[in-house]
């Protein structure tokens, strides 16, 4: 299927590792014009050679800037100039006590999770609508619909991302711009894969026992009974930013393995 990427400019935020690394190679194979984005110069090069490799002859550029903050979105805005797609998938997370979560959580959560969306999708919309084309995808979480208690500051920025994907696309009403919002379930992502790690090291367990006990008692309602892979989650990412997706926009699109219990 030709998801008419050839020629298009996509842009996917903390892209180094990960669901937006796997993000990124797919929208570099299917021809679109690539910037892969991190915080560290190495890692945006060893993310650009590695996707160099997989999709010859494609065009991948690297940008090093934290988008976390308002100088490092300016930065990657400055050197990306025009952007047919905005992939907002830069964010962090961290399991934590309600109580033991200070404002300067609050803040940096909010900052690199919402802020950083906010600021790119503000400077690159207008550019979209004298266009009329563009497609702009919030990387958001099951977790916004359903607050995980060890996580509530991380959940409150993913029902956020979800509030202002919706928003934009009311405003871009009529036009050929459209918003959504992907809400991935538990992935094995860099991250995730270094937790289940950890906590397999601590217990003197196997990652696959780790695993399994994480869909037993933490997400039994999950109906994959494990964690997706980040192609998977890529693969939605990239046909809702393609032409293909054209009547989808204002919609908050789950690839969750069905944890969230809901039919809408």
């Amino acid at each position: 299927m030709d998801l008419g990427l050839k020629g298009k400019i996509a842009l996917v935020t903390g892209s180094t590792a990960g669901i937006g690394y796997a993000a990124a190679r797919r929208f570099a194979l299917e021809g679109a014009s690539t910037v892969v984005n991190g915080r560290t110069d190495a890692r945006v090069a060893a993310a650009v050679e590695s996707i160099r490799r997989d999709a010859p002859g494609s065009d991948v550029q690297g940008v090093a800037a934290d988008v976390g903050t308002a100088a490092g979105a300016r930065t990657l805005a400055t050197a990306g100039p025009r952007v047919d797609v905005l992939v907002n998938n830069a964010g962090v997370f961290e399991p934590k006590a309600f109580e033991d979560i200070d404002d300067a959580d609050w803040l940096r959560f909010f900052e690199v999770n919402v802020m950083s969306g906010i600021r790119l999708a503000r400077h690159y919309l207008p550019a979209m609508l004298e266009r009329d084309w563009g497609r702009i995808v919030f990387v958001s979480s099951e977790s916004g619909l359903q607050i995980p208690v060890e996580m509530i500051h991380y959940g409150m920025t993913k029902t956020a991302q979800l509030a202002i994907a919706r928003g934009l696309a009311e405003r871009c009403r009529g036009t050929g711009v459209t918003v959504n919002s992907v809400l991935p379930g538990p992935t094995r992502s860099e991250g995730v894969g270094e937790f289940v790690r950890n906590l397999a090291t601590h217990h003197k367990t196997t990652e696959a026992e780790v695993e399994k006990r994480f869909f037993t008692t933490g997400r039994p309602s999950s109906l994959i009974q494990r964690f997706a892979t980040t192609d998977e989650i890529a693969n939605l990412i990239v046909y809702t930013a393609s032409v293909a997706a054209s009547a989808t926009t204002g919609a908050s699109l789950r690839v969750d393995g069905g944890v969230v219990r809901s039919i809408g």
